[in-house]
């Protein structure tokens, strides 16, 4: 499947670099009513819902969100891949435009899409309806991106790693003096994390540190939880509670929560060194389920082998009903 994985990867990429298509952070965006719409026909939506059906007759219809709010921030564009809203971004730009929220109070969700959470999303109509209320999913996986770049003509340069994503936020924070928040992963992990941020980041603020319990909360617990989290004054979340948890947790509190709530999901035993990242050239490759899978094999194979597999039905169903669509006897019906 690791071939599989590489030579989609490569005929994708290919694909992208033939199209004249623009680079996400060239596009020119305009905001309409509390939209930010792509001006180049798309029709992605931050405040809104775009309800999507596939086949042959394809459509697309937008339902708009026209209540008034006081204050905003532009979030990336998303484009639909398979009925998840994904947004088109790169490192820089959703770095800027967290750190605008952060600095102006503003709350939102940012979560870090793998290919496994993707085809979650597709067969859980609760999670599917988190992840598309998100104010940013950005592609985590290399599969994601490339699907992305390929079906909507983009040409994003690189993938948004949860991981990676986090320490560049967390640098940021640390100059401008922006407190976070760390609430998730067991307490072991917790304590070697912010250990590690603080010996990378000696400015970084760490303003509250919580391993929640693995049960769901009862209701007072969870007012306690965000009482805990706004009396704090974070501008940021992370959380590193796993997918879907994490995801309905952001979701459920996005109006409670009073800062940027960032899932990063694995990040938390990453960057503690609780668990060790794939090799550079397995990530870029899109091979780091494999990576994972090998060094966790119990507990993750049931996860890849039917979310890959899935992906991949998914992507080639696409593929051949859009070369049916262009081909010549199709066009001829139309």
């Amino acid at each position: 499947m690791g071939e599989d994985w590489g030579s989609m990867g490569e005929d994708l990429r290919a694909s992208g670099a033939r199209r004249c298509s623009r680079h996400a952070k060239g596009q020119v965006a305009e905001r309409t009513r509390g939209l930010t719409v792509a001006a180049a026909g798309h029709t992605p939506v931050h405040k809104g819902r775009l309800v999507t059906s596939h086949g042959a007759h394809a459509h697309q219809e937008l339902v708009c969100d026209s209540r008034p709010t006081r204050r905003k921030v532009s979030w990336p564009s998303k484009y639909d891949l398979f009925g998840v809203q994904v947004s088109a971004t790169t490192y820089d730009d959703l770095l800027d435009r967290v750190l605008d929220a952060a600095t102006r109070r503003i709350s939102g969700t940012v979560d870090h899409m793998p290919v496994h959470e993707l085809v979650e999303a597709i067969g859980d109509t609760t999670l599917l309806r988190a992840l598309n209320g998100f104010s940013v999913v950005a592609p985590d996986g290399q599969p994601v991106r490339w699907a992305l770049n390929h079906f909507h003509g983009l040409e994003l340069p690189d993938r948004i790693y949860g991981p990676e994503f986090m320490m560049r936020l967390c640098r940021q924070a640390a100059d401008r003096g922006q407190g976070v928040y760390l609430y998730g992963g067991s307490p072991r992990a917790l304590s070697r994390l912010k250990a590690a941020l603080q010996a990378k980041l000696h400015r970084l603020s760490i303003v509250g540190c919580e391993s929640p319990p693995y049960r769901d909360l009862t209701p007072e617990e969870d007012r306690d939880a965000v009482a805990r989290i706004n009396r704090s004054g974070a501008r940021i979340v992370f959380l590193g509670l796993g997918s879907p948890k994490q995801e309905i947790f952001a979701h459920s509190h996005r109006h409670s929560i009073e800062a940027i709530q960032i899932c990063v999901g694995a990040a938390f035993d990453f960057l503690s060194g609780e668990k060790k990242m794939a090799p550079k050239w397995m990530q870029d490759r899109g091979l780091e389920w494999l990576f994972r899978l090998l060094s966790e094999p119990r507990r993750l194979h049931r996860r890849y082998l039917h979310a890959n597999t899935r992906f991949l039905w998914l992507v080639a169903g696409e593929l051949w009903r859009r070369r049916m669509r262009s081909s010549p006897v199709a066009r001829d019906e139309r």
